[in-house]
């Protein structure tokens, strides 16, 4: 016998159940509290309150979907343990060889730009396109990524650049020379380091797709027309959406900081673009402070200003403005494929039929946290570095999500144990080639399948064990949800 009987059913779901009501009253009638708590307690607490705890068999825990089932023997705790002593080992583990490699990639991006920049000048061609596309890209995806998580903090020696605080953040001209790209880093950083990692498919997720594309997905037309849009959507989704939408992040997080109110109307977790920001506008930032502090930079120097050398020695040889404009056809082809690599590598990280969505947020590095990393994210293949390099490193999402300031080479590393940690208790562990995830991505998108919701019972019940594990650290009676509702009635 328990003495908390909502304790009983959380933590033994499959030993207990109630045997003298289905749906309980409040102790003190006479003391009838607030509808909204009412509400509460007989929507989510009553459906499991259990007051005699007496065995009983498996078929009285919440029915599961058949792709849910192996959570009825999942070790929650054990997982948990495991992936905190994988994530520590893998920390420690890191150093030079750590450094070689990130220097080793950034030789080869390099490379790509090298090549880009040598034959841009001489005519539109595949060559250049390719060479400045996979700059970018690696760029991004590879250099900037991992540095901004802290991936090198600890081991790099030069802690004046490669440290999460001081790597392209400061200025036009820091942004410049580190990572130059559509999106801000300093709200990229907000944006994806923060709200994307720690609140992975929760509707606070700003990078959740079936949330950002319920317009398309909701579209009564015929899916071959929600098709047409494809195109457009992949090739220019990182200014037409991610630019503008991570700075709404950054501003988000400031007037939260200040304490400053979110006007009325104003649903915060809904995505800013190009089109919101020219039809309707936001509250958050202007259209002409948006081009002059995000998006104006890059396009001006990038596309227009970067070839201009390429003016002057076009008149000295006498072909006047001939490869300056070749330049700049170029740059904005590459531009087009990058978005579209990126789309490939990127988007199509945590969706699918079969990624989970969650309800509420969890505590980081918790089981519920280390759960969910794996549950709402896919590895593409793996393997060679020339493998990896194409994929941006984004094929070992899992591994990231579950420890985001490691370094590439650790998530190399670590894909195996991870892999062989989640078969062993039996958690579904998703690794597909990207061009079948591409496919499952845009089956969201347009609204020709959705996500799964995680099971609620079992949901709520992890968390619970969360408090109950930070509770255990700091040496006190953990207070639950299940409790504060109680005490509240009471």
């Amino acid at each position: 016998m328990h003495s908390n009987p909502i304790n009983c059913i959380l933590f033994f779901p499959q030993k207990t159940r109630c045997c003298l009501s289905s749906r309980p009253t409040f102790p003190h009638p006479q003391r009838r509290p607030p509808p909204w708590l009412r509400l509460y307690f007989y929507r989510y607490i009553s459906p499991s309150y259990h007051i005699m705890c007496v065995p009983t068999n498996a078929t009285d825990s919440p029915k599961l979907a058949k792709c849910d089932e192996w959570i009825k023997t999942f070790d929650f705790d054990a997982f948990t343990a495991d992936m905190k002593k994988l994530g520590d080992e893998l920390e420690k583990n890191q150093g030079e060889a750590d450094v070689r490699h990130l220097n080793k990639m950034i030789m080869w991006s390099n490379m790509c730009g090298l090549v880009g920049l040598l034959t841009m000048g001489f005519g539109v061609s595949i060559v250049p396109i390719v060479a400045l596309s996979t700059f970018t890209f690696s760029r991004w995806t590879m250099i900037a990524h991992h540095t901004c998580h802290g991936g090198y903090d600890k081991c790099h020696p030069n802690k004046s650049r490669w440290n999460r605080f001081k790597f392209a953040v400061g200025g036009t001209w820091k942004r410049l020379c580190d990572w130059f790209d559509w999106m801000m880093p300093e709200a990229w950083n907000v944006e994806h380091n923060n709200r994307h990692h720690y609140c992975l498919s929760e509707i606070e997720d700003p990078d959740l797709v079936e949330n950002n594309l319920v317009e398309l997905r909701n579209l009564p037309i015929p899916a071959v027309f929600k098709w047409l849009a494809l195109p457009f959507i992949t090739t220019t989704w990182k200014w037409f959406y991610y630019a503008p939408n991570t700075y709404k992040e950054l501003k988000l997080a400031k007037w939260r900081k200040m304490g400053k109110p979110i006007p009325e109307g104003v649903i915060p977790s809904d995505a800013v673009t190009m089109r919101s920001l020219l039809f309707s506008g936001t509250p958050f930032y202007s259209l002409s402070e948006f081009f002059m502090i995000v998006m104006g930079p890059y396009l001006i120097i990038h596309f227009f200003l970067f070839p201009l050398p390429l003016l002057a020695i076009g008149e000295y040889l006498g072909s006047g403005s001939e490869m300056y404009v070749s330049a700049v056809k170029n740059l904005f082809l590459a531009e087009l494929l990058t978005n579209f690599h990126g789309f490939v590598a990127v988007v199509t990280n945590h969706a699918g039929d079969d990624m989970y969505r969650f309800r509420d947020g969890c505590r980081p590095y918790s089981g519920s946290f280390y759960l969910r990393q794996v549950l709402a994210s896919v590895d593409f293949w793996t393997g060679s570095d020339i493998n990896d390099f194409l994929h941006g490193y984004l094929n070992y999402q899992i591994e990231h999500h579950l420890w985001p300031s490691l370094s590439m080479l650790s998530y190399k590393k670590s894909q195996p144990l991870v892999k062989n940690l989640c078969k062993k208790h039996g958690v579904p562990y998703v690794q597909e080639n990207v061009f079948k995830r591409l496919k499952k991505t845009v089956d969201i998108m347009t609204g020709a399948s959705s996500m799964r919701w995680f099971p609620e019972e079992y949901e709520k019940k992890f968390i619970e064990r969360d408090a109950i594990h930070e509770a255990a650290k700091k040496n006190k009676k953990p207070v639950l949800l299940s409790d504060k509702c109680m005490e509240a009635a009471e």
